[in-house]
């Protein structure tokens, strides 16, 4: 068995029990899922049978699951409805995680484009201020021994926050938290100037990873060809090896050493091409 297992996101409609299903059925050996909406409304009950059945299909699956928390959270918001809702919804789900025994809640971090002077460049530090104080909250009203909190790079579009290393590794600090980890994303990485679309490229950028955040701190890779080119600042998920991430790139992620205990995602479409992206990055984890 790969200690590597590659995955994609599928759709838990209709109850967090029919997710591994899903999964297995597209040939997946992990999985993201919402447990609940990611565009709003209030999060269904997990009932005991729900959970049960959850836990029993991913344990006869041996399938490591993760939860995506909902695409409107956003920490820095000056509107504090939003941000305080933002510190609820993501306690939330690492209390469903929990509950589920999923060990990984991935969350952006959100944007602080509604405060003066902010843009691609320039985070302001009330922002940053209060989305650390909105993830201490989240920390001291979670369960204690649940999941754990995966804080994902984002594509460096407008202003949103954690858009670099140096970044990340900022607010980690701040927390003091042993038990936050972070996640990648490969086309957010190129979106927002990571060079990642090469053998030496990938070595330099994992080799800036490790500089500022440390290599133990990654838990997850989120692996998505990209639309856009280098430093172009758009979150554009492309199929793989239909972007600009391209096949060395990705074959170069799968072979570096940071990375292989590390469990791959894939984000892209649910078309005609998914089954394919999968066995790809399968056939290449081989190639060592």
């Amino acid at each position: 068995m790969h200690k590597q297992k590659v995955g994609l996101h599928v759709s838990a409609s209709g109850g967090a029990a029919n997710a591994p299903e899903r999964a297995k059925k597209l040939g997946a050996e992990c999985f993201q899922f919402f447990s609940r909406s990611p565009r709003g409304g209030t999060a269904s009950k997990i009932t005991k049978e729900i959970e049960q059945s959850f836990k029993e299909k991913c344990h006869e699956y041996k399938m490591e699951s993760y939860i995506h928390t909902p695409y409107y959270i956003n920490f820095a918001a000056l509107n504090k409805s939003i941000a305080k809702n933002t510190e609820r919804i993501i306690t939330e789900e690492l209390e469903r995680a929990t509950q589920l025994g999923v060990s990984y809640v991935i969350t952006h971090l959100g944007s602080a484009k509604d405060w003066s002077g902010a843009n691609s460049d320039h985070i302001p530090n009330g922002a940053l201020k209060q989305t650390i104080e909105g993830l201490k909250t989240v920390y001291k009203d979670s369960p204690k021994g649940g999941a754990q909190l995966l804080l994902e790079i984002s594509a460096g579009a407008g202003a949103v926050i954690g858009n670099s290393f140096e970044d990340l590794a900022y607010i980690i600090k701040k927390l003091a938290k042993r038990n936050i980890h972070t996640c990648l994303d490969t086309a957010h990485m190129l979106a927002t100037g990571y060079d990642i679309r090469t053998t030496d490229a990938v070595d330099k950028t994992m080799k800036e990873f490790h500089k500022h955040l440390g290599k133990e701190r990654l838990k997850l890779v989120h692996m998505n060809d990209s639309k856009v080119d280098l430093g172009e600042r758009k979150d554009r998920h492309e199929h793989i090896g239909k972007g600009k991430v391209g096949i060395n790139g990705f074959k170069a992620l799968l072979a570096h050493k940071y990375l292989q205990n590390v469990n791959f995602i894939l984000e892209t479409k649910h078309d005609e091409y998914i089954e394919k992206d999968l066995a790809l990055l399968k056939k290449w984890r081989k190639i060592k």
